[in-house]
């Protein structure tokens, strides 16, 4: 099956060209280091400092974001490490170069993952000598897993992330799924689903710690002094990560709010930012003032529906609005991947609205649902009732909930570190 896999892989490259530099038109990939995809990478910047490197790969901004406690908690502890991580998505790409200027006490690189074929696979690793790898959520790519083991790198999987879809999936090849999974040293699930699903797979060396998200931190960040005065003027509530159909629900119930409270502020940060042109027309036909905002941009007197056209921005309005509305939950279409991550927004005080379709964020949503941080909705007669009661009577902080949460993600922080500690000598 791993000759098949190879073949595959070798056979689909010429594709995979294709399909960059089709992207590159798109502009959804980096002009430049696109490179780093098919071509792998010349050098390691840092290399012969005497220090030892810990690679993780997380695919995009969630995978990313989560591991950044545990480099932190590693690096306090031992100065003698440096990182890498590679992630696959732009976003995480501009994100991760705004995080490495600010923490320069770090020693972090970011690199895109190459393509998994196996002439890619050698060159990385060659130049890269990691003397440990995590591999981070769902990132499963056979033909790095066996070179690792091959050259016997200690490899773990860390917050490993298995739903019902991938599970179905991996059992159509039980044989060759062991043989991948148990390239990991060590596999710390996320969820009970996913030990579970890990232990069905006949996965060794596997331990339900927690989901690491939890222990991301939620650090305050406010807005610029004059947005925050012409916000105040307004009743303002936040719909984040939204996905396409859910703006249009979202507009709808703004509408409704409005037969409440004129001087309503909806702001609507799309999941995927290259989609702000077509919530600004969407806008348009439902007759609303809109303003797409980018970084450092003023907001106008008279909008209605601010569109956020940046990254790693939400916590400024986390910290501001407490009505925050998470997307990926209304579609029906996505019903089995859907949710996105409400825990930053949770460590906010935020109370969280969603739809019913948050499969991916099951556990997190129950945890939050059980301690009244998070409450289902089913349509935007519903949101939009729960945003004027909310306006009503606004939600004051709960700070043994926010407590609460972060005392539950220091633990799964402590225990990650503890595991991954016995390949760090």
């Amino acid at each position: 099956m791993l000759f098949l896999y190879r073949c595959l892989t070798f056979f689909l490259f010429p594709v995979f060209l294709v399909i960059i530099f089709l992207r590159l038109i798109f502009k959804k990939e980096d002009r430049v280091r696109f490179k780093e995809k098919v071509f792998s990478s010349a050098f390691r910047p840092s290399k012969n400092n005497g220090r030892k490197l810990i690679w993780f790969h997380a695919a995009s901004i969630g995978e990313t974001l989560s591991i950044l406690p545990l480099i932190e908690e590693i690096n306090n502890s031992n100065k003698n490490f440096e990182f890498l991580i590679t992630s696959v998505t732009l976003s995480s790409a501009n994100l991760l170069e705004k995080i490495i200027n600010q923490k320069k006490q770090i020693s972090i690189t970011h690199r895109f993952f190459p393509f998994d074929t196996k002439h890619l696979v050698e060159k990385f690793l060659d130049v890269w000598e990691p003397n440990l790898v995590c591999f981070v959520e769902s990132e499963i790519w056979p033909n790095f897993l066996f070179a690792i083991k091959k050259r016997e790198i200690p490899l773990v999987l860390v917050n490993g992330r298995i739903t019902k879809k991938t599970f179905n999936r991996w059992k159509i090849v039980p044989f060759f799924a062991k043989k991948v999974f148990n390239n990991f040293d060590l596999c710390l699930a996320a969820s009970e689903e996913s030990k579970n699903n890990l232990q069905n797979l006949q996965v060794e060396n596997l331990i339900y710690i927690g989901n690491l998200k939890f222990s991301v931190n939620s650090k305050v960040k406010t807005l610029d002094g004059s947005n925050k005065k012409i916000l105040d003027s307004s009743r303002v509530w936040c719909a984040a990560s939204t996905h396409e159909g859910e703006e249009n629900i979202i507009l709808k119930a703004h509408i409704e709010i409005k037969k409440k409270y004129e001087n309503t502020l909806t702001i609507i940060v799309p999941r995927h930012i290259s989609r702000c042109f077509y919530v600004k027309k969407l806008s348009k036909k439902f007759n609303l003032c809109s303003q797409t905002l980018n970084d450092k941009d003023l907001i106008s007197r008279n909008t209605e529906i601010l569109i956020i056209n940046s990254f790693g921005v939400l916590p400024k309005y986390f910290e501001y609005c407490k009505n925050i509305f998470i997307g990926k939950s209304l579609v029906e279409k996505l019903k089995c991947v859907g949710g996105q991550n409400p825990i930053e927004a949770a460590k906010s005080g935020c109370k969280i609205f969603h739809g019913p379709y948050f499969y991916n964020f099951q556990e997190i949503y129950n945890l939050l649902n059980a301690h009244g941080i998070s409450e289902q909705i089913d349509n935007e007669n519903e949101l939009a009732q729960k945003i004027i009661d909310n306006f009503k009577k606004p939600k004051k902080i709960n700070n043994q909930q926010i407590e609460l949460l972060n005392d539950h993600g220091n633990e799964i922080l402590k225990e990650t570190v503890k595991k991954l500690s016995l390949f760090l000598k």
